[in-house]
């Protein structure tokens, strides 16, 4: 007697049918119950009773496939729960079956993964540890609408797809499963079969919590519950701390190559290490946040993190997700804020991604003028499909929420904002307007910053934007996009231009250390020498100074100084503070060796004060987005190469003078006007002996004059030690 159909038994064999469900388990049939198995490989399978064990009977091998086991259930009038036993040789095993469970994800649920606005769809999607119908598992769900059959599959199963076959949840384009017995740990990958019937390369979980180690790339069930956050203290406040006239100094940092342990095999370390090391390190140099370059799960060491396949999953490199946790909780035990670079402008085609998921294009363009990127040989998010900007919203909150993150710098916002962006003539597709915008990854944009400044307090979105797209950085009911910050690229270009030009030249490029302030009160800028200056053949920071090395210290030292007294908030990449003499190498440590000898350590030493004075200075930070906390005293002294200007503060904070020499020229009784009249105190000097310097200055202090300079009419009388930048603050009596 056969207790299914053929044409059943034989796609459940095949791994083609359309709706496992409704056919193995347990189901009516013909007034009575009967239970379908499928055990590939199995001698025999018995039904226990689930709660005594006792055998309720044994399942009959079903002539039309020989892995399909069935049998009626004798004197059963209703659905109950069951286990199987599994003979298979000389092993036996006793198993739950995954086709006796209900669905997990709810009509709610369902409505809002249909509309594209999931706020929290990771709590949906993904890989979850719960108890469901009082078992403990694993619930499975993936976005996969064009896919004729959806499976898990892992070391649980002999990563056959054929045997967790998952269920299709109406025109949401999701299929679920729970599979009982699965805990924290587990690797698994999801098998897709396209429309037509064949076998798509094994893909790693889109929304997955955990990945392998490479060069292995499956999947790792991870628990997201259970953390213990110690930083109600820092969360707070933190509101208070990102604002505008806040001090806000930024290190960038690598973690793959901070610091590595030598006689471990160079390996990285830890974030348990890295809770340690790192955050001690910051908090002695005084600066206010750390950037992490992007720790989402990335296959190839060479992309920095910037080539993305596990937006949701903290990279193994360092630890675990729970352990990435402790490291947040530490740099907010510690009151430094926490940033990471987040990677929604494009992804990798390797097979295990994104690219093709279900066979089609499903979270990128079919047209690869709009789906490729030629800079990078990366797909491009199709961002007028509301599951794909579903996804990328809910991952932005998804750190925001999940890991306590402080703020996203958005990478590569230029490349999103334009359909042309690296393109030539012919190679993009306009809009439907006939223009390079790209309005779809704009109302993406605008909808991602309203979302995390709406659900979030005390968070911030940072913009590395290169062009001249206006209001980056201004609220989305005003036109803008939205973001709170963004990265100041034209100051780094002009400024590293300048800086790099022999002192004889550079009064001939005067105006690249002015023209920022042309435009520096048009967005909330952060002034940035990231990772991207000391790569690809630019050389280290101090390389690009010219001279003797003395000459090339003392040009980092008064370039530190005017960039943390011009108006913007600061960020520096890691090696950068000591004056790293060789370019960036993501496969092996900064050199801390370096930091024994004077000038390194000088360097250092500048930068700690520098985030010291910064801080402490409400003149130097308070005023730093507005044009009433700046003031040029003379910005057109091209002939001596010398800037200088004043900050202001709020409610008649004491201002800051600060004067810059770019020659090797000493400039004794050099008159500099000021607004007002007094003793200005020396607070900052950096040809100072303390920064490995030739120790010239002004003992201290310099006392106005009642002598009309620079068009006003008291002025000081400075000494301007070569290469140098000089901060004085007026002295309130």
């Amino acid at each position: 007697m056969t207790y299914i159909s053929r044409r059943d038994a034989q796609s459940i064999q095949n791994g083609v049918h359309s709706d496992p469900f409704s056919v193995l388990g347990l189901h009516e049939w013909k007034d009575k119950l009967v239970i379908r198995a499928f055990f590939p490989g199995a001698g025999k399978v018995e039904v226990l009773n689930h709660e005594t064990g006792e055998l309720i009977t044994a399942l009959i091998r079903d002539e039309s496939a020989q892995d399909i086991f069935t049998n009626i259930i004798e004197n059963a009038t209703e659905r109950f729960p069951y286990k199987f036993r599994i003979t298979m040789g000389d092993h036996v095993w006793v198993t739950e079956d995954t086709y006796r469970f209900g669905p997990v994800i709810g009509e709610l649920d369902e409505y809002l993964l249909g509309e594209g606005t999931h706020h929290e769809l990771w709590k949906v999607l993904g890989a979850h540890v719960m108890t469901h119908e009082g078992v403990a598992g694993t619930h499975f769900a993936v976005w996969a609408p064009n896919a004729r059959r959806a499976s898990v599959v892992g070391n649980f199963n002999g990563w056959d797809g054929r045997r967790h076959q998952m269920r299709q949840r109406g025109a949401t384009g999701v299929w679920e499963i729970f599979i009982p017995g699965i805990d924290d740990g587990e690797p698994y990958k999801y098998e897709l079969l396209n429309r037509q019937g064949n076998l798509l390369p094994l893909k790693a979980d889109p929304v997955g919590f955990g990945s392998e180690h490479a060069p292995r790339t499956a999947s790792i069930v991870r628990r997201l519950d259970g953390h213990e956050w110690k930083d109600a203290g820092w969360m707070s406040k933190r509101e208070l701390l990102s604002r505008i006239d806040q001090p806000i100094s930024i290190y960038e940092v690598h973690l793959g190559s901070w610091k590595r342990v030598q006689d471990e095999g160079n390996r990285p370390l830890s974030y348990h290490e890295l809770a340690r090391d790192l955050v001690r390190y910051v908090k002695d140099m005084g600066f206010t946040h750390i950037e992490l370059m992007p720790i989402s799960e990335f296959p190839f060491d060479g992309s920095w993190g910037y080539q993305p396949v596990g937006l949701f999953a903290p990279t193994i490199r360092h630890g675990t997700l729970e352990e990435f946790r402790d490291f947040i909780d530490a740099c907010h035990e510690a009151e430094i804020g926490v940033l990471i670079d987040w990677v929604p402008g494009h992804f990798p085609e390797d097979v295990h991604g994104l690219g093709k998921f279900d066979g089609t294009a499903l979270y990128e363009h079919e047209d690869r003028r709009e789906g490729f990127h030629p800079d990078w040989n990366t797909l491009v998010y199709n961002y007028g499909r509301k599951e794909v900007t579903n996804f990328l919203s809910a991952n932005a909150l998804y750190w925001l929420k999940e890991f306590h993150v402080d703020g996203l710098r958005v990478d590569a916002v230029a490349s999103m904002l334009y359909r042309d962006y690296s393109r030539k003539e012919g190679e993009w597709i306009p809009n439907k307007d006939g223009g390079r915008e790209n309005y779809e990854a704009i109302d993406f944009l605008r909808n991602m910053n309203e979302m995390a400044y709406g659900e979030v307090n005390g968070i911030m979105t940072v913009a590395e934007e290169s062009t001249a797209f206006p209001g980056v950085s201004a609220p989305t009911n005003y036109g803008g996009l939205g973001f709170g910050y963004k990265w100041n690229m034209g100051w780094m270009n002009d400024t590293l231009r300048y800086m790099s030009q022999d002192p004889v030249h550079r009064k001939y490029h005067h105006h690249n250390m002015t023209f920022g302030l042309h435009y520096a009160f048009s967005e909330n800028f952060i002034l940035p020498l990231s990772h991207d200056e000391v790569v690809h053949g630019k050389g280290s920071l101090l390389n690009r100074m010219p001279g003797y090395p003395a000459d090339q210290f003392a040009n980092l030292r008064a370039y530190y100084g005017f960039m943390w007294g011009h108006p913007g908030k600061k960020l520096l990449f890691m090696g950068g503070e000591f004056a790293q003499g060789q370019e960036w190498n993501h496969n092996q440590s900064l050199d801390w060796h370096l930091l024994g000898h004077d000038f390194q350590r000088g360097v250092q030493s500048l930068v700690r004060d520098l985030n010291r004075i910064y801080h402490d200075v409400p003149a130097l930070h308070q005023l730093d987005t507005r044009p009433e906390g700046f003031e040029w005293i003379n910005s057109n002294a091209h002939a001596d190469s010398v800037f200088s200007w004043v900050r202001k503060g709020k409610n008649g904070e004491a201002p800051v003078l600060v004067v810059s020499n770019m020659t090797p020229v000493e400039r004794q009784h050099y008159r500099v006007g000021v607004p007002e009249a007094g003793r200005w105190l020396e607070i900052l000097n950096t040809d100072s002996s303390l920064y490995a310097g030739g120790g010239r200055g002004n003992l201290g202090a310099s006392q106005t004059e009642e002598i009309a300079s620079d068009g006003r009419d008291v002025s000081l009388s400075l000494t301007l030690p070569p290469l140098s930048t000089l901060y004085f603050q007026l002295e309130r009596v």
